[in-house]
């Protein structure tokens, strides 16, 4: 496989759809002007809702809408391979919305599809989230490849539960958007992210929402892209922006046969 340029796109998404997709259009054309092949946007990044109840107003279903039509115009018009960070989906479930990742091919084609399955719920003093009341959990794991890469797809909550990038298998790059809380990244974001890279001697494109939203949350940023061996290649602490490098085989050949821990599972 050849190897690539990557892009995470970091927003501070709004209320606002039209907003939102403006700003991720600006974004994702600067990281293609830099050379990216594939870029990723950040979990929720069409709407942070003023309340819980605003995704539903806008979640789209499976055959299409505007932030679908959006990803993949972008994807072709760009020619890149496009990981539409997570967008609301109708679900099955009557009050509920799918949080979901896509994925668009240079083409303009979707390709894949992850739901998040691990739904966050946390409290601590007046800061409260439960995903469950509104979102219904998925079920199914998902790949995709590309020209230059095997890509495993999970969304925020889902870096805690190493067993899930376990069960995707070896791939080259494993794309996590997100947009985890001040409270919860600023203790755990980085360390989670470079455990599931070191454990899986893989890339990480970590794609976060980073700053404070018009709904009071404040998201913890820190996007990043992140090597096999644990190593940090670029960064974005906080703010609109983008974070970009190299997809290197050699560097992924290079840490495996030097410590070859994926041969040596026994379980």
């Amino acid at each position: 496989m050849k190897n690539a340029r990557l892009a995470a796109v970091q927003m501070v998404s709004t209320p606002r759809v039209d907003d939102n997709l403006q700003a991720a259009g600006q974004l994702i054309a600067e990281a293609v002007a830099q050379g990216a092949d594939l870029v990723a946007l950040p979990e929720y990044f069409p709407i942070m809702g003023l309340r819980d109840g605003d995704k539903f107003k806008v979640a789209e279903a499976e055959a299409g809408g505007p932030i679908q039509d959006f990803l993949s115009a972008s994807a072709r018009r760009h020619g890149i391979w496009l990981v539409g960070g997570s967008i609301p989906l109708v679900a099955g479930s009557v009050g509920k919305v799918l949080n979901s990742s896509l994925v668009f091919n240079p083409q303009g084609e979707r390709v894949a599809r992850y739901d998040k399955i691990h739904l966050f719920g946390f409290e601590k003093g007046a800061e409260r989230y439960n995903e469950s009341a509104t979102i219904e959990a998925g079920k199914q794991l998902a790949t995709f490849n590309t020209p230059f890469a095997r890509v495993g797809l999970s969304i925020c909550y889902d870096v805690r539960f190493p067993e899930l990038y376990r069960a995707l298998g070896v791939v080259d790059l494993l794309v996590i958007p997100a947009a985890f809380t001040e409270t919860t990244g600023r203790a755990h974001w980085e360390i989670l992210l470079r455990a599931r890279a070191i454990e899986n001697q893989c890339y990480v494109l970590a794609v976060a929402q980073g700053g404070q939203h018009e709904n009071g949350r404040e998201t913890h940023g820190n996007s990043m892209l992140i090597d096999p061996w644990g190593d940090i290649i670029d960064r974005r602490t906080k703010g609109p922006g983008i974070v970009i490098g190299e997809l290197n085989h050699a560097r992924i050949a290079e840490v495996r046969t030097s410590l070859p821990a994926l041969t040596h599972r026994v379980m």
